[in-house]
């Protein structure tokens, strides 16, 4: 295998860090997942070709084994085939972001969001948030339009990464107003992490020392204004918490959030970190490794598909949010005056001028123009600091 191509390298890594994995499957996922990030597509043409010729190998035999990985066993050619089970994944993924986390403050965000592909497939995924970025760690994939509750998908993902962070962690679950539930709630307090959901405006709560119900639409009347404070929320089947209500400029509705932080002691512009999610989505799609183009239908392979989508995003947002902690020319302040971005409502303007999963792939690119070894990054994530603007980039 040619060292210079890195490829070796990240075999390596992704056979250390996901120790369960067989070493043959442990090969091809990281062969996936660098021909992913390489060639920024998921199309198993387009990775097998791009991996032929790196390798000096025949297309075919290279398309049959990337084929062959993301089967079912019984799919499979020939006897004692097993299966991947990307189940077991979650937690060394979640893990492995954990060990290469930078930061004094020891804090973690996750967000978690569905996503479709047509009326194919719906993807209910829970991922890391760090610099405008969110990197998957969890993620189960249904048929899209298919008749239950999401609510047992949901709950089986949380019980998957159970005792993968660091107890010392302060670890905050973000969602949106769509996916909130008490049990959600309940659970994210089972696991020892902190709730950070998002409701509707309908609804109405009690302040822990009054007696008299008010509308949720009542704590932040008009733009500008802010609200926390104790509560008992929701007149039926009501919930003690906390309610942070912000409703900034540039956004139609306000923010409600459900915590069990004490109210001085969180700020409801963390939620902005939960539209990283859809950046995430944009990665694994359109604008990144064009994974809407797949023309799988079952949902099993579709995951183990996911896998490597995983580990490619994981692979360049590590390094692009590396390069962009150390950065100094990327930033909106470092626009002219006069430039048309700063005509934009301060909740709209962005933090940065190239996503971290983008300059990530740039730099990979440049060091093997360069003849230089293959950048493996580290996580450094922003502090969680009331000023921050967290729109995506």
């Amino acid at each position: 295998m040619n060292e210079y191509s890195g490829l070796s390298s990240w075999i390596a890594i992704v056979s250390q860090k996901l120790p369960h994995l067989s070493q043959p499957q442990a090969k091809v996922l990281a062969m996936w997942s660098f021909g992913m990030g390489m060639m920024q597509s998921s199309g198993l043409t387009t990775v097998a070709v791009f991996l032929a010729e790196l390798l000096g190998e025949k297309e075919n035999t290279v398309r049959q084994r990337l084929r062959e990985w993301y089967r079912d066993a019984g799919d499979k050619k020939g006897s004692h085939r097993q299966q991947i089970d990307v189940t077991k994944c979650f937690a060394p993924l979640l893990s492995w972001i954990v060990q290469q986390w930078h930061s004094r403050e020891c804090q973690l965000a996750l967000g978690m969001d569905a996503t479709t592909l047509g009326n194919r497939f719906t993807v209910l995924a829970i991922s890391v948030l760090i610099r405008g970025c969110a990197v998957p760690v969890a993620w189960k994939v249904v048929k899209a339009n298919q008749a239950g509750a999401w609510k047992p998908y949901w709950l089986e993902l949380f019980d998957q990464l159970k005792d993968s962070v660091p107890k010392q962690m302060t670890v905050i679950v973000t969602a949106d107003r769509g996916l909130y539930a008490d049990w959600l709630y309940a659970k994210i307090m089972e696991l020892g992490w902190h709730p950070f959901l998002r409701i509707n405006l309908g609804g109405q709560f009690r302040p822990g020392d009054s007696t008299d119900w008010i509308p949720l639409s009542d704590t932040v009347p008009f733009v500008g204004s802010t609200w926390c404070g104790g509560v008992w929320c929701f007149k039926s089947n009501p919930i003690k918490c906390t309610l942070l209500a912000r409703h900034e400029v540039g956004y139609a509705d306000p923010w409600l959030i459900l915590t069990d932080f004490p109210p001085l002691e969180a700020s409801a512009m963390w939620y902005g970190m939960r539209s990283w999610m859809e950046c995430c989505f944009k990665d694994t799609k359109r604008g990144g490794l064009h994974w809407h183009l797949t023309k799988m239908t079952d949902p099993k392979r579709a995951e183990r598909h996911w896998l490597a989508i995983a580990l490619a995003i994981l692979w360049l947002v590590s390094v692009g949010g590396e390069a962009d902690a150390t950065n100094t020319g990327s930033s909106y302040d470092d626009l002219p005056a006069n430039h048309v971005a700063r005509n934009l409502p301060p909740a709209f303007q962005p933090t940065r001028l190239l996503s971290c999963f983008r300059r990530g792939f740039i730099k990979v690119i440049v060091a093997l123009l360069l003849g230089q070894p293959l950048p493996f990054g580290h996580f450094f994530p922003e502090p969680w600091t009331t000023h921050l603007n967290f729109s995506s980039a």
